[in-house]
């Protein structure tokens, strides 16, 4: 291993020097360049077949890539890669999170992989702006915070998405949400329900998002919104796709998420997907919705629909001076139904509730819960671990009953509370009335 390592750090040095570093290189010229350089290394020394593909591979990757991350990016199973310094590589993989064998030996080697991401996304990042936001060319979120803020060494994070959208019938065969509240998600989305998805941080708001919007009927003019393009909107012929700009190194020529709400309104949309609303922008979101433009969606970080109600108070009010009787009059005429995402303690994702917003009394929000989740009590409501997960639990050392504990089945289902939808003029209007909804 380590004489493999020998020789391709020595051919990355060869190649790198031979790279015409004035002009642009397409990835078959580079590859034509490595594929030389192998062969001739080989012509002095022997390298097996499997040898030469894996040091192509590799060479490649370094050049071009991500360097040996490109290994978990290419993996579809493996949803988030946290890199924390040289010191630990951890991924996440079906829900649980697994440190990695490989880290980087050098901090120039790790700037270089983040240095290649932000120039692809047109950032910038040095200590005068050491945190940026970017996406990778296939759409995965990236997030980079480097010294002085990050005090163990650079920190690079990459949000991966799958390659094609994740349908609602996906998530129901995956227990995501039960059938019933699937089929209800779908008349409100086409019914045109202003729609609000919250939720913990890998919830999966993003990922029930887009599946909301295959829901949305052909025909209607969408302008989506967001602080690194995420959303993947397939079914929709008449799309606007509109992405936050970071100002340059002295902060200038930034356009912000407010920005681009405001001007979205001048886009004659027929419905707004805001990605997710961070700060003040809030205002504007809710306005939007305000404003005629039925069925728009959007998502936020929050613990309950309560709470959801809470924050965007709070955000709202970090942009305006508005009475709070007046913002919570807004929010309650502009969001209708709130759904609330979780990951429970077998970390799986599951919807824990769908929620209308009715009004505000006596400064409380007056809620009507439609589906709830529900664990099965007793004995049955958690099932024995499946040996291939109490297996993984063994690549820390910890495989006893403690460990198996953490990864046990969690049996519930989002069940019907018996309450019925109270502001129905939307079905009416489009015809979706139902005596079950």
């Amino acid at each position: 291993m380590n004489n493999f390592q020998n020789i391709k750090n020595e051919l990355s040095s060869e190649i790198r020097a031979d790279l015409d570093m004035a002009r642009e290189m397409d990835d078959e010229e580079i590859g034509n360049i490595i594929d030389t350089h192998i062969l001739e290394k080989s012509r002095r020394t022997y390298l097996s077949s499997a040898s030469k593909l894996a040091l192509r591979q590799e060479l490649f990757n370094s050049i071009r890539k991500l360097d040996f991350l490109q290994e978990l990016v290419d993996d579809p199973q493996i949803t988030e890669i946290m890199v924390n310094g040289l010191t630990s590589i951890f991924y996440e993989k079906e829900g649980r999170i697994y440190l990695w064998d490989k880290r980087f030996d050098s901090r120039e080697k790790l700037e270089n992989v983040i240095r290649r991401i932000t120039a692809r996304a047109n950032r910038t990042i040095n200590e005068k702006s050491p945190i940026v936001d970017a996406r990778l060319t296939d759409g995965s979120r990236v997030n980079v915070v480097l010294d002085p803020v990050a005090l163990n060494g650079p920190i690079l994070t990459i949000r991966k998405f799958s390659e094609k959208p994740i349908s609602l019938s996906q998530l129901t065969g995956w227990g995501s949400i039960s059938p019933e509240a699937a089929e209800y998600m779908k008349v409100m989305v086409q019914a045109g329900y202003n729609i609000f998805i919250s939720g913990g941080t890998g919830t999966g708001k993003t990922t029930f998002l887009n599946a909301l919007a295959d829901h949305i009927p052909a025909g209607t003019r969408i302008v989506t919104i967001e602080d690194s393009a995420e959303l993947q909107i397939h079914n929709i012929e008449n799309l606007v796709r509109l992405e936050v700009r970071q100002g340059n190194s002295e902060g200038e020529n930034s356009v912000t998420m407010r920005d681009l709400i405001k001007t979205s309104l001048r886009m004659r949309p027929d419905r707004i997907i805001v990605g997710e609303v961070r700060g003040p922008e809030a205002l504007d979101m809710i306005q939007a919705m305000n404003t005629g433009h039925d069925g728009s969606m959007s998502t936020g970080h929050a613990n309950s629909p309560e709470d959801m109600l809470s924050r965007l108070e709070t955000m709202v009010l970090m942009g305006s001076d508005i009475p709070l009787n007046a913002i919570r009059k807004q929010i309650v005429s502009s969001i209708d139904i709130i759904v609330q995402l979780g990951r429970l303690r077998d970390c799986s994702r599951r919807v824990t509730e769908i929620t209308e917003v009715l009004g505000c009394r006596d400064n409380e929000y007056l809620l009507n819960p439609l589906f709830v989740f529900r664990e099965n009590p007793g004995p049955g409501g958690i099932k024995e671990p499946e040996p291939e997960l109490a297996e993984e639990t063994s690549f820390y050392g910890v495989h006893d009953s403690k460990a198996v504990s953490v990864i046990s089945r969690v049996n519930g289902e989002l069940v019907r509370t018996g309450n019925h939808l109270v502001n129905r003029k939307k079905l009416l209007s489009s015809a979706l009335e139902r005596p079950e909804l």
